[in-house]
């Protein structure tokens, strides 16, 4: 079994890697949270990862990967599952307002329980069909969710005449690219370094609307 204190090794080592300046208490928080993902997920199934030191890397090093390029007073996280990107931006990054969307019952139920045992200021969850939030955001977040079509598809309208979308995505997603509605354009492809994951390819696609 890996102790906390080689979890939180292992996470430092990461963020350290990734060039991040974190809060004090981030480190500590993110360990609760994944302590609390380890321990719902043994009943409610909330993830496929069940390795300690794997979710390190594959959920919350994944998710510090795009903090660089969060930015905004908002940020709606889509298709979130069990808070990921959501929850870990929001630990590290604290002070804006998190939306967390997901249509599965027992990730919100789970998401709610996190965001109350973890103290999560600022930080809601909202069971819902992606078309059917309301709200315009500064920030919208999407990991491995849907093609970039249907996303802006089901939830462009969400994001904010200057607001940016940031699509995780594995390999550059170049076959999606012109599948892209008129309305949005794409700023950016970033491949994105993922301290443990170099032989795993992952891109962020960053998305504004056309015009703004």
């Amino acid at each position: 079994m890996t102790t906390r204190n080689a979890l939180q090794t292992k996470l430092e080592q990461g963020i350290h890697a990734l060039g991040l300046t974190l809060p004090a208490n981030a480190v500590p928080r993110l360990l609760d949270y994944l302590a609390l993902l380890e321990r719902w997920n043994a009943t409610y199934n909330l993830t496929a990862i069940r390795d300690p030191e794997d979710m390190v890397t594959r959920h919350l090093l994944d998710a510090l990967a795009i903090l660089p390029y969060v930015q905004g007073e908002t940020l709606a996280d889509l298709g979130t599952g069990p808070g990921l990107p959501g929850i870990p931006l929001a630990i590290a990054a604290p002070g804006r307002q998190v939306l967390l969307v997901d249509s599965n019952g027992k990730k919100v139920r789970f998401l709610r329980e996190a965001i109350r045992s973890l103290k999560l200021e600022g930080v809601r969850a909202e069971q819902s069909r992606v078309e059917e939030v309301e709200g315009q955001f500064d920030c919208i977040t999407a990991r491995a969710f849907a093609s970039l079509a249907d996303m802006l598809g089901w939830g462009g309208h969400l994001l904010a005449p200057q607001g940016i979308w940031l699509a995780m995505k594995g390999k550059s997603p170049d076959d999606e690219l012109p599948g892209v509605p008129a309305a949005f354009q794409v700023r950016a492809i970033h491949a994105l370094a993922v301290p443990g994951l170099e032989a795993a390819e992952r891109h962020l696609v960053v998305l504004g609307r056309a015009g703004c």
